[in-house]
């Protein structure tokens, strides 16, 4: 078997020593006598599997110790609808910042269920763009705002929350676990595994003290929420109120446990942050690249660009593939090419990448 170096914006690369202990446990977990994805979630080690990606998943993101911890199934996707119907009653305001594709389907979603409005968007710019965390205007009757830390398509990223009094809602599929963040700052984080988290099927969810008093609350006006869209029923059950994905969150402790060895979030961000300066310095280097990005608005996760002479992409992206660079295409609803820089792709992908840009750049520019 001979790996290439995957550049995948989803389900993303994984640490290989995450994926050698996957592949002994699948056979075998712990004293088990059976695989991991065979025992019971209702077992006493499955219980320790949940309880220590738990413990996990707040030691790496500094999550406050009254902050409810889920991991549940159906995504992000899922979440655009499920935030809304919990935390907004009919009628009542609910403001986003719409910088891309998942910012706009989380809004159409709240839609269903509230008075949902784009407070700001760069839509017009073809999303080229994040506002600065003090250029939005909320509105004042809004009970909550909700924004898109990164935009995975586009190749965006927001650095910091916006500036607001509004208690922050926030998808962060695509970065969580790629820098610090100030959970404190946020009510709700939401985040799909399959990016920096683990493979795809768990969507990990952060809860503050008022988002699961906001969701009684909400439910009891509504007359109740669907059980499996109720946060309040999936806290008291502590994810467990069906059958989880054992597997997933199995794997999910792995990779956060690899996170950790490498020595936290710091660590990760300052490498993360390195690799993709050397990448946008050789976009910069010459109009035979064009990023999409606008500079102070570029992601560290998902570096988008196009060639000058278009004609030539298809050639690049079958070439780089050849080369062993894989998933270089960009999203089929813009084109292009887009390479994702997640935590678990080796520095040297990196490298390997650039140095085959420049030599592409060398036969046909």
């Amino acid at each position: 078997m001979s790996r290439a170096y995957n550049f995948s914006a989803g389900p993303g690369t994984l640490p290989e020593p995450v994926l050698a202990a996957l592949q002994e446990a699948l056979l075998e977990f712990s004293t088990c006598r059976a695989g991991i994805m065979e025992i019971s979630h209702r077992s006493k080690p499955f219980e320790g599997v949940l309880a220590s990606a738990k413990a996990r998943l707040s030691r790496v993101l500094g999550v406050p110790a009254d902050y409810s911890v889920l991991f549940l199934q159906g995504g992000a996707s899922l979440q655009f609808y499920q935030l809304a119907l919990n935390l907004a009653l009919p009628g009542e305001a609910t403001d986003f910042i719409d910088t891309g594709t998942w910012a706009s389907k989380a809004l159409a979603e709240a839609k269903r269920v509230s008075d949902a409005k784009a407070v700001w968007s760069s839509k017009g710019t073809t999303y080229d763009r994040v506002p600065a965390p003090g250029a939005v205007q909320f509105r004042d009757e809004a009970v909550w705002a909700h924004y898109t830390t990164n935009n995975t398509i586009y190749g965006t990223q927001s650095k910091a929350p916006p500036v607001t009094d509004k208690r922050l809602l926030a998808d962060m599929s695509s970065d969580i676990a790629s820098r610090p963040i100030d959970v404190a700052r946020h009510d709700l984080i939401y985040a799909g595994a399959q990016k920096n988290l683990g493979p795809s099927g768990v969507v990990a969810v952060i809860l503050s003290p008022w988002a699961v008093e906001r969701s009684k609350a909400v439910g009891k006006a509504r007359g109740g929420l669907p059980s499996m869209l109720d946060y309040a029923v999936a806290v008291e059950n502590d994810s467990m109120y069906n059958t989880p994905n054992t597997f997933g969150i199995f794997a999910l402790e792995q990779v956060l446990a690899w996170v950790e060895g490498q020595g936290g979030l710091p660590a990760i961000a300052a490498r993360v942050q390195a690799r993709a300066d050397r990448l946008y310095a050789q976009l910069d280097s010459s109009n035979f690249w064009q990023p999409h990005a606008q500079p102070d608005s570029r992601s560290s996760m998902n570096v988008t660009f196009r060639l000058q002479n278009s004609d030539l992409e298809g050639t690049f992206v079958k070439e780089a593939d050849a080369a062993g660079l894989m998933e270089l295409k960009g999203h089929r609803s813009v084109g292009g090419m887009r390479a994702s820089l997640y935590n678990a792709l080796p520095d040297e992908a990196v490298d390997a990448l650039i140095d085959f840009m420049k030599a592409f750049e060398a036969k046909h520019g």
